[in-house]
């Protein structure tokens, strides 16, 4: 789960949040974002990927700006552009993903993805646990490969194609959050992404207009997979801090996993089982203190 910048201060409903447990709600978080991935998967039989990762990125637009009403706070050009930047990574980052699981299982292609973050990991610090955990990850990911490059390569080049923006959401999101305003700015810069990214992906959403179920649903992921998992790791970064959710983020391909094969029907052959696995064990190496 990409997290976004921090938020300002809790809500009610963030203090009766507190009352469950981290973990609890990390993983919540994380199966709404992949029963939404699930969820898109199935769309794809009536409408293209580009199309569904569109109505993904407006869904999530419109509740943010609901929510947020970002246009009452300054906004200079500097910050704009910023944002504008920030919110195209993210939505180019959705768009690559959801044309990988169009191709991929959804728990493989959640486990390639992991190379960006954790290369941006390694890339700042360089520590022999940095590199311990890139060196796990490429071995993973290097299986996960092997298995599904002959079937799709194409999936597994989305799906690092992902694992690029993904880590260039990580490296603009901090800039944003050191700004302040952080969920406004992702209010914002989701409506600019999905803005950014119309070209290539609103055509295939054509057939949502004729259907008004299929358009609450495309826009429903925008709930499922970023309003609540980024509302959600907001709650347990306030309780847990940095290295713990580091650790829970873990998580996150095994989840996919699990979401892809009870939803999907997806199961992974041995092969794919250990890439993952190396996957996961990498991201808690990465994130132990």
């Amino acid at each position: 789960m990409a997290t976004s910048p921090a938020s300002s201060e809790p809500t009610l409903a963030g203090r009766l949040l507190d009352r469950v447990p981290a973990p609890a709600l990390f993983v919540v978080g994380a199966t709404s974002m992949y029963l939404g991935a699930a969820l898109a998967v199935e769309m794809f039989a009536v409408m293209p990927a580009p199309g569904v990762a569109w109505l993904r990125t407006v869904g999530a637009a419109l509740v943010l700006l609901a929510w947020r009403r970002p246009w009452r706070g300054q906004w200079d050009r500097q910050r704009l552009l910023l944002v504008a930047a920030f919110g195209t990574a993210l939505a180019a980052m959705n768009l690559s993903f959801y044309l990988a699981i169009e191709r991929l299982p959804v728990g493989t292609a959640v486990a390639i993805e992991f190379l960006g973050p954790i290369v941006v990991a390694a890339a700042g610090s360089r520590s022999r646990r940095q590199v311990t955990a890139l060196v796990l990850a490429i071995g993973g990911i290097a299986l996960l490969a092997d298995v599904q490059w002959a079937g799709s390569p194409a999936g597994v080049g989305f799906a690092l194609l992902a694992a690029g923006f993904w880590a260039l959401y990580i490296l603009l999101g901090s800039a944003v959050a050191r700004r302040g305003g952080g969920v406004d700015s992702l209010a914002v810069g989701m409506a600019l992404g999905a803005i950014a990214i119309a070209p290539i992906a609103a055509p295939g959403a054509t057939p949502a207009l004729a259907d008004a179920a299929l358009l609450a649903t495309g826009l429903s992921l925008g709930v499922l997979s970023n309003a609540v998992p980024y509302a959600l790791d907001q709650v347990v970064l306030r309780r847990v801090g940095p290295s713990t959710f580091a650790l829970l983020i873990a998580l996150l391909p095994a989840t996919a996993a699990v979401v892809g094969y009870l939803v999907l029907g997806q199961v992974l052959a041995a092969a794919e089982i250990a890439g993952v696995g190396l996957v996961v064990v990498a991201v808690a190496v990465r994130g132990a203190r």
